[in-house]
């Protein structure tokens, strides 16, 4: 069970204004047909799925790009379930489709082994030179380009706040997936990181989507005082992971912010998903305008934001300190 999608477009306005179109992009009576393929769940499912299509649509509108108008968009949803991506990704390609928009590191993996010659767009993915997805972030080669993921460096800036934010807490459970090899290596770092801030961390490994009820009812019982909840877990589970938060009154911090601006996690530091969703949109409006993806260099992202919500501040009688608060980007009051 690859969960860790650190791959993700995250939550933007649903709403989809209107924009100019560019002369070039301006192709009558010709669509082109671009896939998304996802490990998470279908949108009627979820509403940060909902809020990833409504965004993905609204970063290609700002290039012209228009779905039902100059492109058509086929959607593929794994729903949690690693062992579906394979399938999904050889029927996007026999489809065909233009280019191949792909989000988390098992889609990518397994959208490589479906074409090496269709363009793929990777949102976010981890360890993309390590794991030979691509030869270098300054000159990918092949069919692969897109945003490398920074995921152990939110991990622990993310302790630090928490730390920071609620310096008497000592006992912190992670939810993580510990099928992905990349996430095996999160962890470790994570529990370097909490050492030195000291910490003892209580590991809630899910290597199957069927786990995830065992291993919450596991954290009932240890009783953590901190729940720190990794963004490709959130997005199959976020409704059960709210359910545990309310019932047991655990505060939960995340590298999801949407976790947060969903009125359950108490604070979050994860990329900025308006610039991840720019960025997404800028690679398959150049690629579409002809530009090869193994000459785009492969980018870090560069812009955070810090959530707080401070409505599950005040139910978990938490205290923000002030330092903290004015580090926020984003408050949920």
């Amino acid at each position: 069970m690859h969960l860790s999608t650190i791959g993700l477009m995250m939550a933007l306005a649903l709403g989809v204004l209107a924009a100019p179109l560019p002369v070039d992009a301006q192709q009558a009576g010709h669509l082109r047909r671009i896939g998304f393929l996802a490990l998470s769940v279908q949108p009627e499912s979820s509403a940060e799925s909902a809020a990833r299509v409504a965004a993905f649509r609204q970063g290609l509108r700002e290039f012209g790009w228009i779905e039902g108008h100059n492109i058509a968009i086929e959607y593929r949803w794994a729903a949690g379930q690693p062992d579906r991506l394979p399938s999904l990704a050889e029927e996007l390609v026999r489809l065909p489709v233009d280019l191949l928009v792909v989000a988390g590191q098992p889609a990518v993996q397994a959208a490589k082994q479906a074409t090496t010659t269709i363009p793929i767009v990777m949102p976010l993915a981890a360890d993309v030179v390590e794991t030979g997805l691509v030869a270098s972030l300054a000159r990918p080669g092949g069919n692969i380009t897109g945003q490398s993921d920074s995921a152990i460096e939110l991990d622990g800036k993310l302790l630090e706040l928490l730390k920071e934010t609620v310096p008497q807490v000592t006992r912190v459970a992670i939810l993580w997936d510990a099928s992905d090899p990349y996430s095996v290596r999160r962890f470790t770092a994570a529990q370097d990181v909490a050492r030195a801030l000291g910490f003892t961390i209580h590991s809630l490994a899910v290597r199957h989507p069927d786990e995830i009820d065992r291993v919450l009812a596991a954290a009932a019982q240890d009783r953590p005082e901190e729940l720190v909840v990794w963004a490709g877990i959130y997005n199959p589970f976020g409704p059960r992971i709210a359910a545990f938060a309310g019932t047991h009154r655990v505060p939960v911090v995340s590298n999801a912010g949407v976790a947060v601006e969903q009125h359950f996690g108490l604070m979050a530091y994860a990329v900025n998903s308006d610039d991840i969703t720019r960025r997404v949109a800028s690679y398959v409006d150049k690629i579409l305008k002809g530009a090869q993806p193994g000459d785009l260099p492969i980018e870090r992202p560069d812009k955070f934001d810090l959530v707080i919500n401070l409505k599950t501040a005040e139910a978990l009688g938490i205290t923000i300190p002030p330092p903290i608060l004015f580090q926020a980007t984003k408050v949920v009051r």
